[in-house]
């Protein structure tokens, strides 16, 4: 399968994952409370700048977002201009999801 969008390599997801990465999770509030991974810190868009010193403690920080949204794409841009380079772009909550059920 081609991978269209960078950072979202199944590979490096799945190791960060197997090296306990923290899931950040970008969506609004109604839509984090709708369905989640376990475990996911809830940090909306909007939000991610002025929390950059908080996931800056995070392990291998994996953002997702709503399927084919581009948020999680925004916030990784916003975390690596910060000097958060070890920040992965899981894309879906959902494919994250289905990602830590085949470990």
């Amino acid at each position: 399968m081609l991978n269209l969008f960078s950072g979202f390599g199944t590979s490096k997801i799945k190791s960060a994952l197997r090296r306990d990465g923290v899931i950040v999770d970008v969506r609004n509030v109604h839509e984090y409370d709708q369905g989640r991974v376990r475990g996911s810190i809830h940090i909306p868009i909007d939000r991610i700048s002025v929390s950059l010193e908080r996931i800056r403690q995070m392990n291998k920080p994996i953002v997702v977002c709503a399927a084919g949204d581009s948020r999680s794409s925004e916030a990784v841009k916003i975390l690596k201009q910060n000097g958060i380079k070890d920040v992965y772009n899981g894309g879906s909550w959902e494919r994250v999801l289905r990602l830590m059920n085949h470990l």
